[in-house]
C-alpha cells in the first residue's frame, strides 16, 4: 500500500512539473501512475492534499538530515556545508520535485501554512548556529534564529535561480554555490 502511495506522489511531481499544479488534473496523476482515476482518492482528498503531502514529506525528510548534521559534533563551517549540499545537491538529483517545490508551494500559501515542518528546519538549523556559539565559534552577539533565516534564504534564492532559469546550474556551479554561502556565513557568524 505504500508503494502505490509514493507511485501516486512520484506520478503527482511529473504531473505538477509538466503541466504546473492550477492545469494539473487529478486524472492525470491517475494516468501518469497507470492506475484507475478513483484510486488516488483512496489514498489523498484532493489534489491540493497531493501537494501538501509531496511538501511535508520531502521537508521532513530534510529536517531530519539537518537534525543529524547538527548532532554531527563537525565544526559549524562543516555543518553548513553538509546541508547546503543536500539542499542545493538536491536540484541535480530531482529536478522535477525541486521544480515543484519552489514554484508550486510558492504559489500555494495554504499549503506552507498547514505544515508544521517548516518550522522545524530553522530551529534545527538555529541550534546548529547556536551550539557552535556556545563552542567559541560564533561572535557571541550573534542571533542565531535570524543567521538561520539568513542562510536558509541565501541558499533558497539559488535554488530558485537554478530552478527559474536565472542562473547556470551545473556539477560545479552547485559546488561553487556551497562554497560560496558558506564562505560568506562562516565569515559573517565567525568568532
Amino acid at each position: 500500500m505504500a508503494d502505490r502511495r509514493q507511485e501516486l506522489l512520484d506520478a503527482a511531481v511529473r504531473v505538477f512539473a509538466r503541466k504546473g499544479f492550477c492545469a494539473a488534473r487529478v486524472g492525470d496523476i491517475a494516468e501518469e501512475a497507470g492506475v484507475a482515476h478513483g484510486l488516488l482518492y483512496h489514498y489523498f482528498r484532493s489534489k491540493d492534499e497531493v501537494l501538501e503531502t509531496i511538501f511535508r514529506d520531502t521537508w521532513r525528510l530534510l529536517v531530519a538530515e539537518t537534525e543529524r548534521i547538527g548532532a554531527s559534533g563537525v565544526p559549524l563551517a562543516e555543518q553548513l556545508r553538509r546541508f547546503a549540499r543536500i539542499y542545493l545537491g538536491s536540484w541535480l538529483l530531482t529536478p522535477d520535485l525541486i521544480g515543484v517545490l519552489v514554484r508550486e508551494i510558492a504559489r500555494s500559501p495554504h499549503v506552507g501554512d498547514t505544515v508544521d515542518e517548516i518550522g522545524g528546519l530553522f530551529r534545527a538549523l538555529a541550534r546548529m548556529i547556536e551550539a557552535a556559539r556556545v563552542r567559541g565559534e560564533v561572535r557571541a552577539d550573534c542571533d542565531a534564529t535570524l543567521a538561520a533565516w539568513a542562510v536558509y534564504g541565501a541558499l533558497e534564492e539559488i535554488l530558485t535561480g537554478w530552478v527559474l532559469g536565472q542562473l547556470p546550474c551545473e556539477d560545479e556551479d552547485v559546488e561553487r554555490a556551497i562554497a560560496t554561502v558558506v564562505a560568506v556565513a562562516s565569515a559573517g557568524l565567525a568568532a
